[in-house]
């Protein structure tokens, strides 16, 4: 494998998205492309560029101090998750689908969607910076919690087996081979299919997997609590909502792209359909865990099951599988608004949290108030 491949010859327009036969991106040209859905997402995701140091969370340590117990836990539970979720995006897009993309606009776009990811995970360290006085209590211990470890497992696994063989079919190349005494098997259709799952459990992670503790957030918000973390969390949803997009578009594309992939999405099919229902199961479970000692007014264990499988419902048909939960009627219609509300103000001079400025007057005036000053 090398950084350049000579042999294309630019001749981008006639390439797989993955694998093709003549190797991987030459050079990075964007004036002519196959696929210039990619290329808008790019722009798009460029276009959303944050940082979560604009984010103002100062007021969030004093009120995660007036949250109960049972509060406190939710919180301090779902940014642990977050935070390991996003520990994995934030390296793992780019060292599976990159090594083995032969799109310049697709390499570019998951280079740029991976280094988002990379905000994410920084935003948490902001929140945890601002709200806790140890941090050491949110990173210490977060690897013993089963319900966290078993979503991660699962996402983890996808990636691992992809990374695995494609270093082997980039140092190898096709066949049966013998490294240090074991025997390896490289195959371009079975490579093939572990893009493919691979590609649909990104899929749930950023179309499922997240939702509950979106939720959570922000519904301490609609309380006027936490709204600094709420607000990072919209962002963050902005962002996940373009990944999203991406990875429907991959599954769509490569079917049509590569006939290989149309036999492989049949062949997955049922496979596919169970990582979805393992998905909402661990969802459903770890709602189950955030709220085992109580809930927050307008959110219980419950409701967030409901919503779970409401937004699966949406994902699973996007992406050509069967629903099969109900996706009539949101449980949590107000959750709405934090997913496709309109631009998001950063700066704490104008913030668009209600109770942060009432009517932009000060409302406690009076008469000892400019006692002293003189002009």
């Amino acid at each position: 494998m090398s950084v350049l491949n000579a042999n294309q010859r630019n001749k981008h327009l006639e390439s797989l998205m993955f694998l093709d036969p003549n190797g991987g991106v030459d050079i990075q040209r964007y004036d002519t492309l196959k696929y210039r859905q990619f290329d808008k997402l790019t722009d798009k995701q460029l276009g959303f560029f944050w940082r979560p140091e604009e984010v103002d969370v100062l007021r969030d340590a004093k009120d995660f101090k007036e949250l109960t117990e049972h509060e406190q836990h939710i919180f301090t539970s779902n940014l642990k998750r977050q935070i390991l979720l996003d520990s994995v995006q934030g390296r793992a897009p780019a060292d599976s689908f990159n090594p083995l993309v032969s799109l310049p606009e697709l390499e570019n776009w998951v280079t740029t969607w991976t280094f988002n990811e990379t905000i994410h995970s920084r935003s948490y360290t902001h929140i945890i910076r601002n709200v806790y006085s140890n941090p050491s209590i949110i990173f210490d211990g977060m690897m013993d919690i089963s319900e966290i470890m078993d979503c991660a497992g699962d996402i983890s696994k996808h990636y691992d087996d992809l990374i695995e063989m494609g270093m082997w079919y980039n140092l190898l190349g096709e066949g049966k081979h013998t490294v240090n005494g074991k025997k390896i098997t490289v195959d371009l259709y079975e490579l093939k299919k572990l893009i493919w799952k691979a590609m649909m459990s990104v899929n749930i992670l950023e179309g499922v997997r997240f939702y509950v503790s979106f939720a959570c957030s922000w519904a301490f918000a609609e309380l006027k609590k936490m709204e600094g973390n709420a607000k990072i969390i919209k962002l963050i949803a902005r962002d996940e909502n373009v990944h999203l997009a991406s990875t429907q578009q991959m599954l769509k594309f490569l079917p049509k792209d590569d006939s290989d992939f149309e036999k492989i999405r049949k062949e997955t099919y049922a496979e596919c359909t169970q990582m979805f229902v393992d998905a909402v199961e661990q969802e459903k479970a770890w709602a189950d865990y955030l709220f085992k000692d109580g809930s927050i007014i307008g959110l219980n264990a419950e409701l967030l099951k409901q919503y779970v499988e409401f937004i699966a419902a949406k994902r699973m048909h996007a992406v050509g599988q069967e629903k099969i939960y109900n996706s009539g009627t949101n449980p949590l219609p107000w959750t709405q608004a934090w997913i496709t509300g309109g631009s998001v103000q950063v700066a704490p001079q104008e913030t668009e949290i209600s109770s942060y400025v009432i009517g932009g007057t000060k409302q406690d005036v009076d008469g000892d108030t400019f006692k002293g000053f003189s002009l």
